[in-house]
């Protein structure tokens, strides 16, 4: 039996960058005690650093009391210990969009929790049912996919595998509500709604700049002043991060076996290359 939204007290995070970090941010803003693992210290300090300057970022904008920051600093412990994460009520897996370190992750969670612990996946594309297979835990599984960046975007993705519980779906909705966050709920399918429906554009945008069509820029401006969007496509490319795009696109590749989803290989040689995007200072644009 899952836990109910109401008993979670602790939070596991496994995963320190990007995403694992907001994640880890949200819940200690929202009271929870989060449990931060990774596997270098370089990557905790890095993710506690972030961490601050953006609850500072939330208080100079009226976005939360000044005197919260440091409380809600407390409630955040790092660990390099995954087996520390046996106090958790609820984990949620940040890792690298590939199946295997995700399976690894899920294996090695489903021996540590408790019981009747909740194990969640951040993931924005890989099969959640397949995930909770390597489980002994499939109906307790479910995907809860945030955004970047985390502490701002209101979406939260919460994804059924075929055995996920009535029960463990509604306490994560729950719980994405108590963290200010909109719950939307998706079936499992590859990429979901999001990713499903984003790459192909992203996708398409990299092959018009391959084949001469426009530059970045201009594609960019097109759909900035075309069709309202606050970044275009590439902007949106760089700021996921290259390598990400090209991972979820080859899942979706695979998952529906549509040539549709093929990579676009200009997307892959600046993979190829360590362009990828604002996170390597360079990708469609110089940063």
């Amino acid at each position: 039996m899952a836990q109910l939204a109401g008993q979670i007290g602790t939070v596991g995070v496994v995963g320190a960058g990007t995403m694992g970090s907001g994640i880890a941010h949200v819940f200690a803003r929202s009271g929870f005690r989060v449990l931060l693992c990774d596997v270098e210290q370089r990557f905790l300090d890095r993710a506690l650093g972030g961490i601050r300057t953006n609850l500072g970022r939330e208080a100079a904008k009226g976005k939360l009391a000044e005197d919260e920051i440091e409380p809600s600093l407390r409630r955040i412990e790092p660990t390099l210990n995954r087996d520390a994460l046996a106090q958790a009520d609820f984990a949620i897996e940040a890792a690298s969009e590939r199946y295997e370190v995700k399976a690894e992750i899920f294996r090695s969670l489903d021996s540590i929790l408790a019981a009747e612990a909740t194990l969640a996946t951040n993931t924005s594309s890989i099969s959640i049912t397949r995930l909770a297979a390597e489980t002994k835990r499939p109906a307790q599984v479910i995907g809860m996919h945030f955004f970047n960046p985390v502490p701002v975007m209101a979406l939260v993705e919460v994804v059924r595998g075929l055995a996920t519980s009535d029960e463990t779906f509604k306490a994560v909705r729950e719980l994405s509500i108590k963290l200010g966050k909109t719950p939307v709920e998706v079936n499992d399918a590859p990429g979901f709604v999001s990713n499903r429906v984003l790459m192909p554009l992203i996708n398409e945008a990299a092959f018009a700049v391959m084949e001469g069509v426009a530059t970045p820029e201009a594609v960019d401006q097109v759909f900035k002043l075309g069709m309202n969007h606050p970044m275009g496509p590439l902007t949106l490319a760089d700021f996921i991060g290259l390598d990400v795009c090209v991972d979820i696109l080859r899942v979706l590749q695979e998952g529906y076996g549509d040539p549709k989803y093929r990579p676009c290989p200009l997307l892959v040689r600046m993979v190829d290359a360590g362009w990828l995007g604002r996170k390597s200072g360079r990708g469609f644009y110089t940063y």
